[in-house]
């Protein structure tokens, strides 16, 4: 009787000791968990649960908490001010592990996720064919006019990089893009991202946490205020060759085109934009049917046995430069993904804007070289009869003004988010007020940016040099090496082989076409000056 009762005693204290060490292993977890190592620990947190009911009541109140800090953070915005407000703390670290990333970093917190769902449904969403028209208004521009040039100094292999770029620039589009999102516990796609900098500050992370966002930053000013740069140099160049007997210099019609362009400061959403992107793609088809269709009355004509296999050693990767510059568009392609009503369409949206292009582009190109041989000038409108040329530069004209402010608004949020955002700790303060309103001083700096792009245009009237360097040096960069580099990073561990050897061949092509473009397009702009050579 006493061993039977001295065995019941050991196995109560046995079992309330165990009970005690499960508890305390619980709250390890839980505390863990909160800390960051919810993701390191998976595996191990499922073993447990297979084999101690008191950690698997545990994590299902973790999950419950976690439920209950989403729906508190992002049901009402309201609630997230009051008692949503405790959601910030321990319930709002608990939420942000439940969508962990590789990397190491969390989503934003519940609080900036409820703000962001409050710009969302006041910001319109685009569709599938407005944000296809922004894409086909940026690798369709008036960049095309410079690919007959290409083709004279690369023949067949011109027509060739012509067709290559557009691929490659479509791939990295995308890949892009799938750097944006990551897998969470249930194995769906989450937007963790939201621009191109975040892609590079995750690839950075933990060493360099903003490295890469500044160098991403400073290619993405660079790329867009010399595109904004080059609308306005053609402008002033064609209006002068359209109209050559008024005493009105090249200058002064760039002032005049820039003055036209000073409303753009105003410009609030992407929504406005893609009614300025449909007219200036109609504007394109214009002058496209102009050109083939003088093209074609000289078909007889054509210069067959001028297109070779043969390239230009000096002047063919300034061609490079500026058939790279004619298709990039990665550098907005974030925030029109994230503008879209249905992101799903995305990838199909990429595909039939390159194939257009890409085959728009060749036609052209090819058209343009074989009727006018070896006489095809940097801008092919040079070679058209006077009468016809002042018709088709007008509607040139009329394309880079509609253009203009696709590159405006992209460097503008560039520059918005980088030096004059308060939640992010920048160097000014916000350009909003309050109410959502544009400062008056933040108005005056989109001005003088505007005005900027006119300075830079009246001392640099260099279009096709710009072009190439602009192409080779940013657009290679932007276009080719970082999305394949950024896609290695990140997403290493769910590549094939082959998307590794596509990867790595890209950012191996695109760093040759990068150093050999930018060399010759710096010696053909200290040749030009020191000749005092002008486009």
């Amino acid at each position: 009787m006493a061993h039977l009762i001295r065995s019941k005693f050991q196995n109560k204290l046995s079992n309330a000791a165990t009970s005690m060490s499960n508890k305390s292993t619980a709250k390890v977890s839980g505390m863990m968990a909160k800390m960051g190592f919810q993701a390191a620990t998976d595996e191990e947190g499922l073993g447990f649960a297979a084999c101690d009911d008191l950690d698997y009541d545990h994590r299902q109140g973790l999950q419950m908490d976690i439920m209950k800090s989403d729906e508190m953070g992002g049901g009402d915005a309201g609630e997230g001010s009051g008692e949503g407000g405790m959601a910030g703390g321990e319930d709002g670290m608990a939420a942000g592990d439940s969508h962990y990333q590789r990397d190491g970093t969390g989503p934003p917190p519940s609080g900036s996720k409820a703000s962001g769902l409050g710009e969302e449904e006041k910001s319109p969403k685009i569709t599938a064919w407005e944000a296809g028209w922004n894409v086909t208004n940026a690798i369709q521009g008036m960049f095309v006019l410079g690919l007959p040039y290409a083709i004279l100094h690369g023949g067949y292999l011109g027509l060739f990089l012509i067709i290559f770029a557009a691929v490659v620039c479509c791939y990295t589009g995308k890949i892009l893009i799938a750097c944006l999102y990551e897998e969470d516990e249930d194995g769906q796609l989450v937007r963790v991202r939201d621009t191109y900098v975040d892609i590079a500050n995750a690839c950075c992370q933990p060493r360099f946490p903003s490295l890469g966002g500044h160098i991403v930053n400073v290619a993405q000013i660079i790329e867009l205020v010399m595109t904004c740069i080059l609308y306005v140099v053609v402008s002033g160049n064609l209006m002068y060759n359209s109209f050559p007997t008024l005493p009105i210099s090249q200058k002064s019609w760039a002032i005049v085109a820039t003055a036209a362009l000073l409303p753009c400061a105003f410009l609030k959403n992407l929504k406005s934009v893609s009614k300025f992107s449909l007219l200036c793609t109609i504007a394109h088809f214009v002058i496209n049917i102009l050109v083939i269709a003088y093209c074609l009355s000289r078909a007889r004509d054509w210069a067959w046995d001028k297109v070779k296999f043969y390239i230009d050693v000096k002047k063919f990767p300034i061609s490079i430069g500026i058939i790279v510059f004619s298709y990039t568009s990665q550098i907005f392609l974030p925030s029109l993904e994230g503008n879209m009503q249905k992101p799903s369409e995305f990838h199909c949206m990429m595909n039939w804007t390159h194939i257009a292009a890409c085959v728009l582009k060749g036609l052209f190109a090819l058209v343009a070289y074989l009727t006018w041989a070896d006489a095809t000038k940097e801008v092919i409108t040079d070679n058209l009869p006077s009468t016809i040329r002042a018709v088709v530069n007008l509607f040139l004209v009329s394309k880079a003004l509609l253009s203009y402010p696709l590159p405006f608004f992209a460097a503008v949020e560039v520059l918005e988010k980088s030096f004059f955002n308060e939640q992010e700790r920048t160097w000014f303060p916000n350009c909003y007020g309050g109410d959502g309103r544009l400062k008056a001083w933040g108005l005056t700096l989109r001005c003088s940016l505007v005005v900027f792009t006119l300075l830079m245009a009246i001392y640099v009237p260099h279009f096709a040099l710009l072009m190439g360097l602009t192409g080779s040096l940013t657009g290679a960069g932007l276009c080719f090496l970082l999305p394949s580099l950024f896609h290695l990073k990140l997403l290493w561990r769910k590549l094939l082989w082959h998307h590794v050897f596509f990867d790595v061949a890209i950012f191996v092509i695109g760093g040759i076409c990068a150093i050999s473009g930018f060399i010759h397009s710096m010696e053909g702009l200290i040749e030009a000056y020191k000749y005092g050579i002008e486009d």
